[in-house]
């Protein structure tokens, strides 16, 4: 694992901050509003507990599908799981630009399973305690997320389960600032997010990536520059 996988890693959770608005920013403001009155004073670290479990289940599924990326890493799939990544980290750009809106179908995988987990997260409201607030925040990392799904699937493109775990980890420490704004209820930051400039421009930088990372000589063209 080297810098030059993590950051792009953080740089992809931070600049995906708009879609997580969209996607968490109703429920993280609803999981403050559950916190009783008598724990207001805790907010912050409850938040914190919150988004730790949330990161914590993005770096299990990604150790989980690291496994099938390790097992695939010598055989003729492993290209192609690549490409698919690159595409899909391309499409991830457009959607976050705000130019192409198909990614968002790729959500539909995971809404089965969320169907079975929302009602275990609902039991645990109104949260009152740390270790709750973590269990929630872990079943809570499963929500169905087309920009999760494609980092996923690049993450576990690296052909190694600790990698992609750690991928993801550092992808969900870049998510964490802008989430975490949001139960705080900073909207400067959050309007900022909101801009069609700034989302164009993360748009652009994550297709830049996805160029990147899409096999092929350029590659090695551009390591050498």
């Amino acid at each position: 694992m080297t810098l030059e996988l993590v950051i792009p890693a953080l740089v992809l959770g931070l600049l995906g901050g708009g879609h997580c608005l969209g996607m968490c920013g109703g429920l993280m403001g609803a999981l403050t509003l559950a916190i009783p009155a008598q724990q207001r004073s805790r907010r912050l670290r409850l938040l914190l507990a919150y988004n730790l479990g949330r990161i914590l289940s993005y770096a299990t599924a990604g150790y989980l599908l690291g496994l099938a990326g390790w097992a695939l890493e010598n055989s003729p799939l492993a290209m192609l799981l690549r490409v698919l990544a690159a595409l899909l980290l391309i499409a991830m750009g457009l959607y976050l630009a705000g130019w192409w809106h198909g990614l968002t179908r790729i959500e539909a995988i995971g809404r089965g399973l969320w169907r079975h987990l929302q009602p275990l997260a609902s039991r645990l409201l109104p949260v009152s305690r740390l270790p709750q607030a973590l269990l929630l925040g872990a079943l809570w990392g499963w929500l169905p997320c087309g920009l999760v799904y494609s980092t996923l699937l690049w993450a576990a493109s690296q052909g190694s389960a600790l990698d992609s775990a750690l991928l993801m980890l550092a992808f969900g420490l870049g998510t964490w600032p802008v989430l975490l704004a949001s139960g705080l209820a900073a909207e400067r930051l959050l309007g900022l997010l909101r801009q069609r400039g700034i989302r164009a421009a993360a748009g652009l930088l994550v297709i830049l990536f996805g160029l990147w990372s899409l096999p092929g000589p350029h590659q090695h063209w551009l390591m050498g520059h």
